[in-house]
């Protein structure tokens, strides 16, 4: 005890300014980092860490050394994988944006109506044989093909997706992105599978919905234009033929189960009572 206190006796305002800013250029960057796949490549790094520590700790010679060299060529190609983030960085510095405030995520109850008009719109696009690509981001950000479309921050609504998708519309020729309980963006552009074992029927927004299922963990609702054919994309898997409770039964499970109650680190949630 009297140590602490004699850490606080010297313990100037200078001190706490100095954290403060700290405090706060870390918050900003893990918030920058937040809606991208940075958070999973940092994970990723995190267990590295945590390898190379018990190794050393427990004496694997063999383990240690391999880790030792995968750690220097990974320092420098840090710069290149986070290439886009650190540019994102620099952007926001020199348009004066990078403190901003970060809203709270939505709850189970904002998530229930959101299943409810993805489901009424998807039924609505099937019956009128009209195309529409539809993410649900979860856990791993997808910022970067945001950017490739036009940025909405709007509220879900089966009306307003339906309007988004009317052939000859300005953004129906693209996938709407939707991150939290909100429209992030229309329009996007979708990277589209190296799988060549696809049925022959399958077009470009299938192929597109499970392109981007291979490298995040996306929900894609795809409605087909030719058939009205509901279908959904997750991991590089495709599930087709869903009808109005199977749709709603999987967003229950892919929503409500993993995104309402999963928070983590890069997250910020409510608390665990609401879930």
């Amino acid at each position: 005890m009297t140590q602490l206190l004699s850490v606080f006796a010297v313990f100037s305002w200078q001190d706490l300014l100095d954290i403060a800013v700290i405090a706060l250029i870390i918050y900003q960057l893990l918030m920058l980092i937040k809606g991208t796949r940075a958070v999973q490549l940092i994970k990723g790094l995190f267990v590295l860490l945590i390898a190379s520590v018990i190794a050393k700790e427990v004496g694997l010679t063999t383990l240690n050394w391999l880790l030792d060299k995968v750690w220097a060529m990974l320092l420098l190609a840090l710069a290149v994988v986070f290439q886009p983030e650190l540019r994102r960085a620099l952007e926001q510095i020199g348009r004066g944006k990078f403190i901003t405030m970060h809203p709270l995520n939505a709850g189970p109850e904002e998530y229930r109506k959101l299943i409810e008009e993805l489901v009424r719109c998807s039924q609505i696009l099937s019956q009128s044989r009209i195309g529409a690509l539809i993410v649900i981001e979860k856990s791993t950000g997808i910022q970067d093909f945001i950017e490739t479309g036009v940025k909405i921050d709007g509220v879900v609504s089966s009306e307003f997706l339906v309007n988004i998708f009317i052939p000859k519309s300005p953004l129906h020729d693209g996938a709407v992105i939707i991150r939290g309980d909100r429209v992030a963006a229309a329009g996007c552009f979708l990277p589209l599978t190296q799988n060549n074992r696809l049925q022959k029927d399958l077009g470009t927004r299938h192929r597109a919905a499970l392109g981007l299922s291979e490298v995040s963990d996306a929900l894609v609702i795809i409605v087909s234009e030719e058939t009205g054919v509901i279908s959904t994309a997750k991991n590089g898997e495709l599930t087709r033929f869903l009808d109005e409770k199977s749709l709603r039964d999987l967003l229950k499970n892919e929503i409500l189960v993993e995104k309402a109650s999963g928070y983590n680190l890069f997250r910020r949630g409510n608390n665990a009572k609401d879930q």
